[in-house]
């Protein structure tokens, strides 16, 4: 049963992460602190450790080779910087090493390293398209831009993007669209979001209109007015619901929660921290009504212990635990 288990595929969310864990211990200013991090993801999931099993059984294939090299190849390049050329000698290297197999089957997570633009945990990035569009990128998120004389396409690979559309000059006119697993969000004029989650991609409409159409053949599209989203798989669009426009306020920062369930809310904000976040079940159903930075989670975690009866416990920078307030 164990080797079963160890050969089946690994969510490819896991696996990126680990890669991105040995990369920082990698690192030169690599610290206790980010092993303990590390450790604690690890611990945090059963699939957490198979991952970094699978990726340290990798890597040892290609050892032989200067610390150096598999160093450059597997540490991420400045920020804003990462680029194309690091991600193929990563490909070079992992295919000189007998990988693969893992690339083409188990993870796209090296498609996303070679992707045109794309952020790091924590981070978000305003870019301007050839044409004007202007795409900001949320937290760990990855697209590539695929521009040609039929249409203007935004491939998202990873994360999250809120996109304000340019006017097209050009005759005859070319359509904007993302594209993501579970088909396209095609603007009409528009200011929106789209988000890949699990087995899905969810569209919000600020402005204008988009057009919904999942990737299965005969599926129904479906238009979203300005103030609708809904989220959509491959064979159709579902929960179409009214969405406000400080769903887009991550683009600046923030998160605005409007009685939100704690869990929700922190669910949310670990998405821009390294590490784990946990709530206690206790407490998970309390709501949570203000504004919160997602540029320094460490102080909104400080306003939501201020303002609610519950503790935040570090057992390190990387390992936070949310739980009820001891009673007096």
């Amino acid at each position: 049963m164990s080797s079963q288990l160890d050969s089946a595929p690994i969510a490819p969310a896991a696996l990126q992460r680990a890669a991105e864990w040995m990369a920082r211990l990698w690192a030169e200013d690599a610290s206790a602190a980010d092993a303990d991090a590390c450790a604690a993801w690890r611990a945090s999931h059963p699939e957490h450790e198979r991952a970094w099993a699978r990726l340290q059984r990798f890597t040892r294939q290609f050892e032989v080779l200067p610390r150096e090299v598999a160093r450059g190849a597997l540490t991420p390049a400045p920020r804003h910087a990462i680029g194309r050329r690091r991600a193929l000698q990563l490909l070079g290297l992992i295919a000189a090493g007998g990988g693969t197999a893992l690339l083409a089957h188990e993870t796209d997570m090296w498609q996303r390293a070679a992707s045109d633009y794309r952020t790091s945990v924590g981070e978000t990035r305003a870019i301007a398209l050839a044409d004007g569009t202007q795409v900001v990128l949320d937290t760990a998120s990855a697209i590539d831009v695929a521009y040609s004389a039929g249409e203007r396409r935004i491939v998202l690979r990873a994360g999250a993007i809120l996109v304000t559309s340019a006017h097209e000059a050009t005759s005859p006119y070319r359509p904007l669209l993302v594209a993501t697993p579970q088909g396209t969000a095609t603007a009409l004029g528009t200011r929106f979001s789209v988000r890949l989650d699990d087995g899905e991609s969810r569209v919000a409409v600020f402005q204008g209109a988009v057009a919904l159409q999942p990737s299965q053949d005969n599926a129904a599209p479906v238009h979203l007015q300005a103030g609708q989203q809904a989220g959509y798989t491959r064979l159709v669009v579902q929960d179409v619901t009214n969405v406000e426009n400080s769903a887009a306020a991550w683009a600046d920062g923030s998160l605005v929660a409007e009685r939100m369930r704690l869990d929700q809310l922190l669910a949310e904000l670990g998405r821009y921290r390294h590490g784990v976040l946990r709530c206690d079940a206790s407490i998970a159903g309390l709501r949570v009504t203000g504004v919160y930075s997602l540029r320094d989670t460490d102080r909104s975690l400080a306003n939501l212990a201020a303002s609610l009866p519950v503790q935040l416990r570090y057992r390190t920078r990387y390992w936070v635990s949310v739980g009820p307030r001891p009673a007096a």
